[in-house]
């Protein structure tokens, strides 16, 4: 039983790319995803940043899970986490201060994003660092590709540019409200429903191929 539950499949890593998807399934980490989504840039920055957490602390947890006592498992994976959040905030610091000042303070709230904290208690604390480092690197991935949906959508829209390349020329008039902070909520809610519809799309096929067999 042990074996077959540290057994790595393609489950273990794309169940965060649709499935349990931190935004569009589970909603988790709402702040960074409404608020540095201004631009793609600023969302691969973020997604990266936060994947490389996840990844790091989540195969460190795994590592320690046995020695972490339960009285103090929570302090412990927040200090962990908040280990790694130091330096990715230093690393973006020393690459770009203009990208460090456009996520502001949203690379230190990635200490607090519940989905890295979940994937640590849920997750890196029950099983072996390699299947936790695939199971990371899935939800990593995920939470990026909702981060660049949004992202994408309200630069394109916003300004008329894709990671800063105008696109549209000197004419294009810009749809301002998609780089303010209700541009993010819209962009959100329209992802959600398509998501939402294709979700039950698919269950409508599964449904009618278990009719057909029948």
């Amino acid at each position: 039983m042990r074996k077959q539950d540290n057994t790595i499949t393609w489950d273990t890593f794309s169940e965060g790319l649709w499935r349990e998807n931190p935004v569009f399934a589970m909603l988790l980490g709402m702040c960074p995803v409404l608020a540095v989504t201004n631009s793609a840039i600023n969302a691969l920055a973020m997604g990266v940043a936060t994947t490389f957490v996840l990844l790091a602390s989540g195969v460190l947890i795994s590592l320690l899970r046995r020695q972490i006592p339960k009285q103090v498992r929570i302090a412990t994976y927040i200090v962990i986490i908040a280990t790694f959040v130091t330096i990715v905030d230093y690393a973006i610091q020393a690459i770009s201060l203009d990208l460090y000042n456009a996520l502001g303070a949203f690379i230190q709230l990635i200490v607090v994003n519940c989905m890295i904290l979940g994937r640590a208690e849920a997750y890196a604390s029950k099983n072996r660092p390699l299947k936790a480092f695939v199971n990371a690197l899935g939800m990593g991935a995920g939470f990026t590709f909702a981060l660049l949906c949004l992202g994408v959508v309200r630069e394109v829209l916003g300004a008329g540019k894709l990671f800063g390349v105008d696109l549209f020329g000197p004419q294009f008039e810009p749809w301002v409200v998609m780089v303010l902070p209700a541009g993010g909520f819209i962009v959100l809610g329209a992802w959600l429903l398509l998501f939402e519809w294709f979700k039950q799309r698919k269950a409508q096929s599964e449904s009618d191929a278990v009719v057909e067999v029948r």
